[in-house]
């Protein structure tokens, strides 16, 4: 496939975004001290993810929530299409993988937000960390245990989502990771 038989779909700010947070995920997962690699690591998500939802409303085409925001209803539809063999290629996300992106940011915000607690409390580090001094312990052990649920879910979820970019590429004959990475992908025939 030639540059010329290609579209650009997604943006620098879009693929920064996913793989900065591959990468960021990845080390907050894998390493939980020193606390500050983590802690540091966890910051870079959120300030990725303040970024990325601007960019959800004023970005370009296929960047915006509005392009692959939908309903239940249509995510469910494009599933069932997707499991007969007969789901309708998209430019950008699909019904799916919008639904996906937007659970995993919801997913990332949360473990943000716990992490955040649980830095404030045990380490008495972090933004939060005036407004939770004095907490009692049930606070840290609580924000604890959900945050290390939410990011184990997180990882599932993930496997998920690399599943269906999988599926979908062989599905559409097309290679999603590429166009990830390049930031292009196969015009006309049926895109949406």
């Amino acid at each position: 496939m030639q540059a010329s038989d290609t579209i650009r779909v997604w943006d620098p700010l879009v693929r920064v975004f996913h793989w900065g947070t591959v990468a960021l995920f990845a080390t907050t997962y894998l390493i939980e001290e020193p606390m500050i690699v983590h802690a540091w690591a966890g910051y870079g998500i959120l300030a990725l993810l303040a970024m990325r939802l601007v960019w959800g409303f004023v970005g370009t085409r296929h960047a915006r929530f509005s392009d692959f925001v939908r309903p239940p209803s249509q995510v469910f539809a494009y599933l069932r299409d997707a499991l007969a063999g007969r789901s309708q290629r998209h430019i950008g996300h699909n019904p799916a993988g919008g639904a996906m992106a937007l659970l995993l940011m919801a997913l990332l915000l949360a473990i943000g937000f716990t992490g955040l607690v649980v830095y404030g409390v045990d380490k008495a580090s972090g933004p939060l960390a005036g407004l939770l001094a004095g907490s009692p312990e049930w606070v840290e052990d609580v924000f604890e245990e959900l945050h290390e649920l939410l990011a184990n879910f997180t990882l599932l979820c993930v496997f998920a989502h690399v599943a269906g970019v999988i599926f979908s590429s062989r599905q559409h004959g097309e290679n999603l990771v590429r166009s990830m990475l390049n930031g292009r992908k196969r015009g006309g025939q049926g895109g949406q």
